[in-house]
Protein backbone atom coordinates (compact mmCIF):
# COMPACT_ATOMS: atom_id res chain seq x y z
CA UNK A 1 0.00 0.00 0.00
CA UNK A 2 2.66 2.40 0.12
CA UNK A 3 1.14 3.83 -3.66
CA UNK A 4 -0.65 6.33 -1.20
CA UNK A 5 2.97 7.97 -0.47
CA UNK A 6 4.16 8.25 -4.15
CA UNK A 7 0.41 8.79 -5.85
CA UNK A 8 -1.49 11.38 -6.74
CA UNK A 9 -0.47 14.89 -7.99
CA UNK A 10 0.12 18.91 -6.97
CA UNK A 11 -1.79 21.03 -9.79
CA UNK A 12 -1.33 24.40 -9.34
CA UNK A 13 -3.21 25.78 -6.10
CA UNK A 14 -4.89 28.56 -6.90
CA UNK A 15 -5.39 29.61 -3.67
CA UNK A 16 -6.73 33.45 -4.59
CA UNK A 17 -8.79 33.69 -1.80
CA UNK A 18 -6.77 32.49 1.42
CA UNK A 19 -6.16 36.14 2.86
CA UNK A 20 -9.58 37.05 1.88
CA UNK A 21 -11.93 38.04 4.92
CA UNK A 22 -15.70 36.51 5.20
CA UNK A 23 -18.51 38.44 4.38
CA UNK A 24 -21.98 38.05 5.19
CA UNK A 25 -24.69 38.00 2.41
CA UNK A 26 -28.54 38.07 2.73
CA UNK A 27 -30.35 40.24 0.83
CA UNK A 28 -31.84 37.20 -1.72
CA UNK A 29 -35.00 37.97 -2.50
CA UNK A 30 -35.76 34.28 -3.48
CA UNK A 31 -34.40 31.31 -2.03
CA UNK A 32 -34.50 27.66 -3.57
CA UNK A 33 -34.33 25.05 -0.96
CA UNK A 34 -33.94 21.88 -2.83
CA UNK A 35 -35.75 18.60 -0.42
CA UNK A 36 -32.56 16.23 -1.48
CA UNK A 37 -29.48 17.23 -0.18
CA UNK A 38 -27.75 14.18 0.62
CA UNK A 39 -26.38 11.08 0.08
CA UNK A 40 -29.34 8.56 -0.13
CA UNK A 41 -33.31 9.43 0.50
CA UNK A 42 -34.07 12.60 0.91
CA UNK A 43 -37.13 14.13 2.29
CA UNK A 44 -40.57 15.38 1.69
CA UNK A 45 -42.01 18.77 1.44
CA UNK A 46 -44.04 19.34 4.96
CA UNK A 47 -45.37 22.75 3.95
CA UNK A 48 -47.45 24.27 1.15
CA UNK A 49 -48.03 27.64 -1.00
CA UNK A 50 -49.16 30.60 0.74
CA UNK A 51 -46.94 29.40 4.28
CA UNK A 52 -45.27 31.52 6.27
CA UNK A 53 -42.34 29.84 7.77
CA UNK A 54 -38.82 31.07 10.39
CA UNK A 55 -35.49 30.33 9.53
CA UNK A 56 -34.38 27.00 11.49
CA UNK A 57 -37.83 25.63 10.44
CA UNK A 58 -38.48 22.23 9.17
CA UNK A 59 -39.61 22.20 5.25
CA UNK A 60 -38.64 18.77 4.74
CA UNK A 61 -39.34 15.79 6.63
CA UNK A 62 -37.03 12.53 6.70
CA UNK A 63 -38.31 9.60 4.64
CA UNK A 64 -36.07 7.15 5.84
CA UNK A 65 -33.96 6.57 8.94
CA UNK A 66 -31.08 7.78 7.00
CA UNK A 67 -32.74 10.80 5.98
CA UNK A 68 -31.92 13.91 7.50
CA UNK A 69 -34.61 17.11 8.30
CA UNK A 70 -34.48 20.22 5.43
CA UNK A 71 -34.77 23.47 7.31
CA UNK A 72 -35.72 27.08 6.16
CA UNK A 73 -32.86 29.31 5.92
CA UNK A 74 -34.66 33.11 5.72
CA UNK A 75 -38.23 34.00 7.14
CA UNK A 76 -40.79 34.52 4.71
CA UNK A 77 -43.74 32.76 2.13
CA UNK A 78 -43.55 29.92 0.34
CA UNK A 79 -43.98 31.16 -2.95
CA UNK A 80 -44.24 27.40 -4.72
CA UNK A 81 -42.60 23.83 -4.94
CA UNK A 82 -41.24 23.12 -7.66
CA UNK A 83 -39.88 20.19 -9.66
CA UNK A 84 -36.82 20.80 -11.83
CA UNK A 85 -34.20 18.50 -13.45
CA UNK A 86 -30.83 18.93 -12.09
CA UNK A 87 -27.71 18.90 -13.27
CA UNK A 88 -27.29 15.43 -11.74
CA UNK A 89 -29.84 14.21 -14.48
CA UNK A 90 -32.55 13.45 -11.78
CA UNK A 91 -35.85 14.99 -11.36
CA UNK A 92 -35.84 17.08 -7.65
CA UNK A 93 -38.84 19.17 -5.79
CA UNK A 94 -37.54 22.77 -4.60
CA UNK A 95 -39.28 24.47 -2.14
CA UNK A 96 -38.85 28.89 -2.91
CA UNK A 97 -39.23 31.05 -0.29
CA UNK A 98 -39.86 34.97 -0.43
CA UNK A 99 -37.55 35.86 1.91
CA UNK A 100 -39.11 38.73 4.07
CA UNK A 101 -35.09 40.15 4.87
CA UNK A 102 -36.57 39.98 8.89
CA UNK A 103 -34.32 36.40 9.04
CA UNK A 104 -36.90 35.67 12.41
CA UNK A 105 -35.86 32.56 13.71
CA UNK A 106 -38.72 29.51 14.85
CA UNK A 107 -39.79 30.59 18.27
CA UNK A 108 -39.34 27.54 19.69
CA UNK A 109 -35.80 26.80 18.85
CA UNK A 110 -33.38 25.80 22.04
CA UNK A 111 -30.64 23.86 22.10
CA UNK A 112 -30.99 20.11 22.22
CA UNK A 113 -30.73 18.03 25.55
CA UNK A 114 -28.39 15.70 25.55
CA UNK A 115 -27.23 12.92 28.03
CA UNK A 116 -25.50 9.98 26.73
CA UNK A 117 -24.13 8.80 23.07
CA UNK A 118 -28.22 8.12 21.37
CA UNK A 119 -29.54 11.34 21.92
CA UNK A 120 -26.26 13.05 20.85
CA UNK A 121 -26.25 11.28 17.66
CA UNK A 122 -30.56 12.06 17.75
CA UNK A 123 -29.31 16.09 18.04
CA UNK A 124 -27.14 15.78 15.28
CA UNK A 125 -29.66 14.34 12.84
CA UNK A 126 -32.16 17.03 13.86
CA UNK A 127 -29.57 19.77 12.89
CA UNK A 128 -29.80 18.49 9.18
CA UNK A 129 -26.40 17.94 9.21
CA UNK A 130 -24.43 16.20 6.81
CA UNK A 131 -21.23 16.22 5.48
CA UNK A 132 -19.85 19.52 4.53
CA UNK A 133 -16.65 18.89 2.91
CA UNK A 134 -18.79 17.80 -0.04
CA UNK A 135 -19.93 14.30 0.45
CA UNK A 136 -23.02 15.31 1.87
CA UNK A 137 -23.34 11.98 3.50
CA UNK A 138 -25.51 12.12 6.73
CA UNK A 139 -23.18 12.56 9.69
CA UNK A 140 -25.86 11.06 12.20
CA UNK A 141 -24.71 7.49 10.32
CA UNK A 142 -21.41 8.21 10.56
CA UNK A 143 -21.54 8.76 14.14
CA UNK A 144 -23.80 5.66 14.65
CA UNK A 145 -21.57 2.69 13.00
CA UNK A 146 -22.75 -0.82 13.55
CA UNK A 147 -22.24 -2.26 16.92
CA UNK A 148 -19.58 -4.58 16.03
CA UNK A 149 -17.15 -1.41 15.06
CA UNK A 150 -15.55 0.05 17.79
CA UNK A 151 -13.75 3.25 17.06
CA UNK A 152 -10.58 4.22 18.82
CA UNK A 153 -9.94 7.31 16.60
CA UNK A 154 -11.23 10.32 15.08
CA UNK A 155 -9.54 12.23 12.25
CA UNK A 156 -10.81 15.39 11.87
CA UNK A 157 -10.11 16.61 7.99
CA UNK A 158 -8.78 19.93 7.55
CA UNK A 159 -6.92 19.05 3.96
CA UNK A 160 -8.37 21.34 2.13
CA UNK A 161 -6.30 19.79 -1.36
CA UNK A 162 -8.25 21.10 -4.13
CA UNK A 163 -7.41 24.08 -6.16
CA UNK A 164 -9.27 27.80 -5.33
CA UNK A 165 -11.15 26.60 -2.47
CA UNK A 166 -10.07 28.21 0.85
CA UNK A 167 -13.38 27.83 3.63
CA UNK A 168 -12.60 25.28 5.31
CA UNK A 169 -8.61 27.35 5.94
CA UNK A 170 -11.04 30.50 6.67
CA UNK A 171 -13.01 28.35 9.14
CA UNK A 172 -9.44 27.12 11.02
CA UNK A 173 -8.33 30.41 10.93
CA UNK A 174 -11.70 32.44 12.15
CA UNK A 175 -13.41 29.69 14.53
CA UNK A 176 -10.78 27.66 15.51
CA UNK A 177 -12.67 27.27 19.28
CA UNK A 178 -16.07 26.53 17.65
CA UNK A 179 -14.12 23.44 15.84
CA UNK A 180 -12.33 22.44 19.03
CA UNK A 181 -15.28 22.62 21.18
CA UNK A 182 -17.44 20.26 18.21
CA UNK A 183 -14.41 17.73 18.39
CA UNK A 184 -15.03 17.62 22.27
CA UNK A 185 -18.74 16.67 21.74
CA UNK A 186 -18.00 13.81 19.48
CA UNK A 187 -15.09 12.54 21.64
CA UNK A 188 -17.17 12.90 24.79
CA UNK A 189 -20.29 11.43 24.09
CA UNK A 190 -19.30 8.70 21.31
CA UNK A 191 -16.54 7.87 24.04
CA UNK A 192 -13.21 7.99 21.49
CA UNK A 193 -9.92 8.35 23.44
CA UNK A 194 -8.16 10.23 20.50
CA UNK A 195 -8.33 12.45 17.73
CA UNK A 196 -6.33 13.41 15.23
CA UNK A 197 -6.66 16.88 13.30
CA UNK A 198 -5.03 17.09 10.05
CA UNK A 199 -3.72 19.69 7.92
CA UNK A 200 -1.41 20.98 5.26
CA UNK A 201 1.02 22.86 5.18
CA UNK A 202 0.26 25.30 3.27
CA UNK A 203 -2.23 26.86 5.91
CA UNK A 204 -0.32 28.29 8.22
CA UNK A 205 -2.52 30.84 9.74
CA UNK A 206 -5.28 28.24 10.19
CA UNK A 207 -2.56 25.53 11.59
CA UNK A 208 -1.33 27.92 14.02
CA UNK A 209 -4.62 29.18 15.21
CA UNK A 210 -5.68 25.56 16.36
CA UNK A 211 -1.89 24.55 17.52
CA UNK A 212 -2.56 27.20 20.01
CA UNK A 213 -5.99 26.43 21.01
CA UNK A 214 -5.62 22.91 21.27
CA UNK A 215 -2.19 24.07 23.71
CA UNK A 216 -4.74 26.33 25.63
CA UNK A 217 -8.00 23.82 25.62
CA UNK A 218 -8.99 20.99 27.95
CA UNK A 219 -8.63 18.32 26.10
CA UNK A 220 -4.97 19.10 24.91
CA UNK A 221 -3.72 15.30 25.77
CA UNK A 222 -6.12 13.94 23.73
CA UNK A 223 -6.02 15.76 20.70
CA UNK A 224 -2.74 15.75 18.16
CA UNK A 225 -2.63 18.29 15.26
CA UNK A 226 -0.66 16.77 12.19
CA UNK A 227 0.40 18.77 9.47
CA UNK A 228 1.07 17.06 5.98
CA UNK A 229 2.49 18.22 2.80
CA UNK A 230 -0.10 19.54 0.56
CA UNK A 231 -0.42 17.11 -2.27
CA UNK A 232 -4.05 15.61 -3.93
CA UNK A 233 -6.46 13.85 -2.97
CA UNK A 234 -5.40 13.80 0.53
CA UNK A 235 -8.03 14.66 1.61
CA UNK A 236 -10.21 11.94 0.70
CA UNK A 237 -10.63 9.63 3.73
CA UNK A 238 -8.79 6.74 2.63
CA UNK A 239 -6.00 8.49 1.71
CA UNK A 240 -6.23 10.95 4.89
CA UNK A 241 -6.83 7.48 7.26
CA UNK A 242 -3.65 5.82 5.40
CA UNK A 243 -0.66 8.86 5.73
CA UNK A 244 -2.35 10.05 9.62
CA UNK A 245 -2.14 6.31 10.74
CA UNK A 246 -1.18 3.60 8.36
CA UNK A 247 -4.43 1.56 8.59
CA UNK A 248 -5.72 0.95 5.31
CA UNK A 249 -9.15 0.37 4.58
CA UNK A 250 -10.62 -2.50 2.67
CA UNK A 251 -12.10 -2.73 -0.56
CA UNK A 252 -15.51 -2.19 -0.46
CA UNK A 253 -15.10 -0.88 3.17
CA UNK A 254 -15.75 1.93 5.39
CA UNK A 255 -13.20 3.67 7.89
CA UNK A 256 -15.23 2.41 10.78
CA UNK A 257 -13.73 -1.08 9.80
CA UNK A 258 -9.90 0.11 10.94
CA UNK A 259 -11.94 1.91 13.88
CA UNK A 260 -11.89 5.22 12.50
CA UNK A 261 -14.55 8.53 12.25
CA UNK A 262 -13.92 11.10 9.41
CA UNK A 263 -15.32 14.66 10.24
CA UNK A 264 -14.62 17.79 8.17
CA UNK A 265 -13.90 21.30 10.59
CA UNK A 266 -16.58 22.16 9.35
CA UNK A 267 -18.88 19.84 10.49
CA UNK A 268 -17.29 19.64 14.07
CA UNK A 269 -17.60 23.53 13.93
CA UNK A 270 -21.44 23.05 13.01
CA UNK A 271 -21.93 20.26 15.59
CA UNK A 272 -20.72 22.82 18.58
CA UNK A 273 -23.04 25.77 16.70
CA UNK A 274 -26.13 23.44 17.02
CA UNK A 275 -25.88 22.26 20.67
CA UNK A 276 -25.37 25.39 21.79
CA UNK A 277 -28.01 27.52 20.10
CA UNK A 278 -30.11 24.67 18.82
CA UNK A 279 -30.15 26.63 14.96
CA UNK A 280 -29.95 23.95 12.54
CA UNK A 281 -28.00 23.97 9.14
CA UNK A 282 -29.43 26.98 7.42
CA UNK A 283 -26.14 28.72 6.05
CA UNK A 284 -23.26 27.98 4.44
CA UNK A 285 -19.58 29.32 3.78
CA UNK A 286 -18.75 29.14 0.22
CA UNK A 287 -15.45 29.96 -1.97
CA UNK A 288 -16.80 32.16 -5.04
CA UNK A 289 -13.76 32.06 -7.17
CA UNK A 290 -12.85 32.13 -10.97
CA UNK A 291 -11.61 34.04 -13.81
CA UNK A 292 -15.52 35.13 -14.47
CA UNK A 293 -15.84 36.48 -11.12
CA UNK A 294 -15.35 40.27 -10.46
CA UNK A 295 -14.90 39.43 -6.48
CA UNK A 296 -13.37 36.01 -5.28
CA UNK A 297 -13.49 35.49 -1.80
CA UNK A 298 -15.52 33.68 1.27
CA UNK A 299 -18.89 34.27 1.74
CA UNK A 300 -21.71 33.35 4.20
CA UNK A 301 -24.42 32.82 2.61
CA UNK A 302 -28.52 31.03 3.42
CA UNK A 303 -28.24 27.52 1.92
CA UNK A 304 -30.66 27.75 -0.95
CA UNK A 305 -29.14 31.10 -2.41
CA UNK A 306 -29.46 30.93 -6.24
CA UNK A 307 -25.88 31.29 -8.42
CA UNK A 308 -26.80 34.42 -10.09
CA UNK A 309 -27.44 36.23 -6.73
CA UNK A 310 -24.35 35.33 -4.95
CA UNK A 311 -22.25 36.30 -8.38
CA UNK A 312 -24.50 40.15 -8.38
CA UNK A 313 -24.24 40.07 -4.76
CA UNK A 314 -20.52 39.82 -4.72
CA UNK A 315 -19.65 42.07 -7.35
CA UNK A 316 -21.02 40.68 -10.54
CA UNK A 317 -19.15 39.37 -13.78
CA UNK A 318 -16.00 40.49 -15.12
CA UNK A 319 -16.17 38.04 -18.02
CA UNK A 320 -19.01 35.22 -19.28
CA UNK A 321 -18.74 32.10 -17.50
CA UNK A 322 -18.28 29.27 -19.52
CA UNK A 323 -18.60 27.14 -17.42
CA UNK A 324 -19.74 26.31 -13.66
CA UNK A 325 -18.78 24.11 -11.29
CA UNK A 326 -20.55 23.25 -7.87
CA UNK A 327 -17.15 22.66 -5.60
CA UNK A 328 -13.90 22.10 -6.47
CA UNK A 329 -12.28 21.44 -10.28
CA UNK A 330 -11.07 18.03 -9.42
CA UNK A 331 -14.05 16.72 -8.36
CA UNK A 332 -16.77 19.26 -8.54
CA UNK A 333 -20.14 19.03 -10.71
CA UNK A 334 -20.19 21.42 -13.47
CA UNK A 335 -23.74 23.06 -13.82
CA UNK A 336 -25.85 24.40 -16.52
CA UNK A 337 -28.19 26.99 -14.78
CA UNK A 338 -27.33 29.99 -12.46
CA UNK A 339 -30.04 29.49 -11.24
CA UNK A 340 -29.53 26.08 -9.01
CA UNK A 341 -29.37 27.40 -5.80
CA UNK A 342 -26.52 26.64 -2.77
CA UNK A 343 -26.90 23.09 -1.06
CA UNK A 344 -25.56 21.55 2.12
CA UNK A 345 -22.67 20.14 1.04
CA UNK A 346 -21.31 23.00 -1.84
CA UNK A 347 -18.02 24.42 -0.32
CA UNK A 348 -17.15 26.26 -3.70
CA UNK A 349 -18.77 27.79 -6.67
CA UNK A 350 -16.44 28.24 -9.64
CA UNK A 351 -17.10 30.07 -12.49
CA UNK A 352 -14.69 29.97 -15.32
CA UNK A 353 -14.37 32.28 -18.49
CA UNK A 354 -14.02 30.03 -21.94
CA UNK A 355 -10.40 30.47 -22.12
CA UNK A 356 -9.87 28.38 -18.36
CA UNK A 357 -12.94 26.03 -19.41
CA UNK A 358 -11.44 25.03 -22.64
CA UNK A 359 -11.97 21.03 -22.87
CA UNK A 360 -8.91 19.47 -25.68
CA UNK A 361 -9.85 16.68 -27.70
CA UNK A 362 -8.91 13.14 -27.09
CA UNK A 363 -6.76 11.50 -28.62
CA UNK A 364 -5.65 7.82 -28.54
CA UNK A 365 -3.49 6.27 -25.45
CA UNK A 366 -0.19 6.14 -25.28
CA UNK A 367 -0.13 3.57 -23.08
CA UNK A 368 2.75 5.50 -20.66
CA UNK A 369 0.92 4.95 -17.16
CA UNK A 370 0.81 8.07 -15.75
CA UNK A 371 -2.69 7.58 -15.04
CA UNK A 372 -1.67 4.26 -13.18
CA UNK A 373 1.65 6.17 -11.27
CA UNK A 374 -0.81 8.85 -10.22
CA UNK A 375 -3.70 6.95 -8.76
CA UNK A 376 -3.80 6.83 -5.29
CA UNK A 377 -6.32 3.73 -5.12
CA UNK A 378 -3.74 1.73 -7.17
CA UNK A 379 -6.21 1.21 -10.35
CA UNK A 380 -5.91 1.24 -13.65
CA UNK A 381 -7.75 3.48 -14.60
CA UNK A 382 -6.80 3.13 -19.10
CA UNK A 383 -7.78 -0.57 -18.81
CA UNK A 384 -11.06 0.72 -16.68
CA UNK A 385 -11.50 3.69 -19.29
CA UNK A 386 -11.42 0.47 -22.16
CA UNK A 387 -13.92 -1.80 -20.15
CA UNK A 388 -16.28 0.79 -19.57
CA UNK A 389 -16.49 2.49 -23.57
CA UNK A 390 -16.84 -1.79 -24.83
CA UNK A 391 -19.68 -1.82 -21.33
CA UNK A 392 -17.04 -4.84 -20.32
CA UNK A 393 -18.82 -5.43 -17.13
CA UNK A 394 -17.05 -8.27 -16.13
CA UNK A 395 -13.80 -6.78 -16.73
CA UNK A 396 -14.55 -3.67 -14.88
CA UNK A 397 -15.53 -6.03 -11.76
CA UNK A 398 -12.16 -7.42 -11.74
CA UNK A 399 -10.53 -4.20 -12.29
CA UNK A 400 -12.27 -2.98 -9.26
CA UNK A 401 -13.80 -0.07 -10.53
CA UNK A 402 -16.15 0.33 -7.32
CA UNK A 403 -12.92 1.72 -5.81
CA UNK A 404 -12.12 4.40 -8.08
CA UNK A 405 -12.73 7.57 -6.08
CA UNK A 406 -13.38 9.65 -9.35
CA UNK A 407 -10.49 12.11 -7.50
CA UNK A 408 -9.58 12.87 -11.36
CA UNK A 409 -5.82 12.38 -10.88
CA UNK A 410 -5.61 10.14 -14.58
CA UNK A 411 -7.22 12.82 -16.32
CA UNK A 412 -5.30 15.59 -14.69
CA UNK A 413 -1.97 13.60 -16.07
CA UNK A 414 -3.38 11.98 -19.14
CA UNK A 415 -1.25 13.19 -21.95
CA UNK A 416 -3.75 12.08 -24.72
CA UNK A 417 -6.51 14.02 -22.72
CA UNK A 418 -8.58 10.89 -22.41
CA UNK A 419 -12.10 11.21 -20.55
CA UNK A 420 -11.12 8.78 -18.07
CA UNK A 421 -13.70 9.92 -14.84
CA UNK A 422 -16.14 10.02 -17.16
CA UNK A 423 -15.83 7.07 -18.41
CA UNK A 424 -15.26 4.82 -14.85
CA UNK A 425 -18.41 7.22 -14.20
CA UNK A 426 -20.48 5.42 -16.54
CA UNK A 427 -18.69 1.85 -16.16
CA UNK A 428 -19.87 1.97 -12.54
CA UNK A 429 -23.66 2.66 -13.28
CA UNK A 430 -23.35 -0.25 -16.17
CA UNK A 431 -21.66 -2.53 -13.13
CA UNK A 432 -24.42 -1.25 -10.49
CA UNK A 433 -26.77 -2.12 -12.93
CA UNK A 434 -25.57 -5.43 -13.98
CA UNK A 435 -25.23 -6.42 -10.12
CA UNK A 436 -29.15 -5.52 -9.77
CA UNK A 437 -30.02 -7.49 -12.50
CA UNK A 438 -27.61 -10.40 -11.69
CA UNK A 439 -29.57 -9.84 -7.82
CA UNK A 440 -33.23 -10.49 -9.51
CA UNK A 441 -32.32 -13.38 -11.69
CA UNK A 442 -31.43 -15.05 -7.89
CA UNK A 443 -34.63 -13.80 -6.96
CA UNK A 444 -36.23 -15.55 -9.12
CA UNK A 445 -34.48 -18.46 -9.60
CA UNK A 446 -34.50 -18.51 -5.53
Amino acid sequence: MDFFARSGIHPPESKHTEHAELKVLERFPLIRIPLQQQIGPGTKACVKRGDEVYVGQIIGEPIADMSVPIHSSVSGKVERIVTEIQHTGRPMSLVEIKNDFKYNPLPELAPPEVFDKESFVAAVRASGLVGLGGAGFPTHFKLNPPPDKQIDLLLINGMECEPYITSDDLQMREYGAEILAGVEQVLKWLEIPQAIIGVEHNSPSGNQNLKQLIQESNIADKVKLVTQRARYPLGAEKMLIYKLTGRVVPEGGLPHDVGCLVLNVGTCRMIQQYLSTGMPLVRKIVTLDGEAVRRPGNYEIPIGAPIQDLVDLSGGFQKNAAKIIMGGPMMGVAVSDLQDPIIKNNNAILLFSAEQAAIPDESACILCGRCTRSCPMGLVPTALDQAARKENTAKLERFYIMDCIECGCCTYVCPAKRFLVQNIRVGKQLVRQERSRQAALKKEEA
